[in-house]
């Protein structure tokens, strides 16, 4: 089990690296390329798009070749997006944004996969948060890095850097690939119709169904705080430097938090139960955001990002460890790329309601509070299907 949790954070710190970079470095590109801000924007539609194909999509690939082969194909393609951004301009990064992001989200399918057959059963919330803390730590090393690296040795060294560290972990994958994909079916058949099959997988049971529309909500929530929390702050007039450096601090509660509610999850408290707590922090804290005003001190303004942080970016690993739960035996990762794929949905739909009623509105309070109201419906959801905390009987 711990190899593969090792091996499924390595993975994902990777693909993470991957992910935040252009986000971080936007600056920098958006002034070579004589680009409109505006771009960046639909370069992350592009990538939650193309991520939504590829969980759907990623169900029958990882039965046939196995979650460590698809996590090294992952990372391949990874890397290619990168380059393809280096070296091929705007079009290179659609491309990017495309082909290496779709490919890229079978990661989290296959990790699931992987985990959902390792695991002991007992502590199978513990592996999934710990390999999902790998996302926001994947976030904290770009913050702080990239920056630095783009300063010595410009922008396209810096993704160039980041492609190899891709390849190079895809490689060190290999040896794995014999020892932990022993569920691998050949002669799986992969089918345009597996799209249909994977979303239909996940509505046709009470639970997955409730967990899908928890992951719309969390993870559009969730891309609504990473893609305005730094604009909305130089919008109430604090300078981007403190904005930035309140937002990578903020984003360091995620990773205990993961952990956190796994423990709690997976030990005293029903899977339901937590999430639904999860659901009503992250809707007020959310809510008090769009509260924010410019007399605010930025102390509380950081509480207040905390609870969103606690919330909203530290969901996944006990949403995934149910979701890995209640997948028939083999399933897993079609059923977790099923849940998930909603959660990409979620990040389409949310960050284009924010942006409509900030154009509508000209301010920020009605968008927060909009993207609140889903959290709210599944906080009232989750809390009424709550039952007793399963037995976990050790394998």
């Amino acid at each position: 089990m711990l190899i593969a949790v090792a091996a499924m954070f390595l993975q994902q710190t990777c693909g993470s690296i991957a992910r935040a970079l252009p986000a971080v470095l936007a600056p920098l590109i958006i002034a070579e390329l004589h680009a409109d801000a505006a771009w960046v924007g639909i370069y992350f539609s592009m990538t939650a798009l193309a991520a939504l194909i590829g969980q759907l999509g990623s169900g029958g690939f990882i039965i046939r070749h196995g979650a460590i082969r698809m996590s090294q194909i992952a990372l391949l393609f990874t890397g290619a997006g990168l380059a393809a951004a280096v070296l091929g301009g705007a079009a290179g990064f659609v491309l990017s944004a495309l082909v290496g992001n779709g490919v890229a989200a079978v990661a989290t399918p296959a990790s699931s996969q992987l985990l959902g057959h390792w695991s002991v059963k007992r502590y199978a919330p513990f592996a999934f948060s710990i390999a999902q803390c790998a996302i926001p730590a994947g976030i904290l090393l770009t913050g702080y890095l990239a920056p630095v690296t783009a300063h010595s040795f410009g922008w396209r060294d810096t993704m160039l850097a980041s492609a190899a560290l891709c390849w190079a972990v895809a490689l060190l994958l290999q040896p794995l690939h014999g020892r932990l994909d022993t569920e691998p079916s050949p002669r799986h058949p992969i089918r345009l119709s597996d799209l249909r099959t994977t979303v239909t997988a996940v509505l046709a049971v009470p639970e997955l169904r409730s967990l899908s529309f928890a992951c719309f909500a969390f993870n559009g929530t969730q891309a609504v705080f990473v893609a305005y929390f730094v604009t909305y702050m130089t919008a109430l007039g604090h300078p981007l430097i403190a904005a930035g450096s309140l937002y990578s601090t903020v984003m360091a509660v995620a990773l205990p938090g993961r952990i956190l509610w796994a423990w709690v999850g997976g030990f005293y408290v029903a899977p339901q139960f937590v999430l639904g707590g999860l659901a009503f922090g992250m809707a007020i804290s959310i809510g008090l955001l769009g509260a924010c005003t410019p007399d605010w001190p930025l102390l509380e303004i950081g509480a207040v990002a905390m609870v969103v942080s606690a919330t909203a970016m530290s969901w996944h690993g006990i949403t995934l460890s149910e979701a890995a739960r209640l997948a028939p035996h083999g399933q897993v990762g079609l059923v977790t790329g099923g849940v998930l794929s909603f959660g990409q949905i979620g990040a389409l739909a949310l960050p284009g309601v924010f942006s409509l009623l900030l154009s509508l509105t000209s301010g920020y309070g009605a968008s927060w509070m909009a993207c609140a109201v889903p959290a709210i419906l599944v906080g009232v959801n989750m809390l009424r299907q709550g039952r007793p905390v399963p037995q976990r009987n050790a394998l």
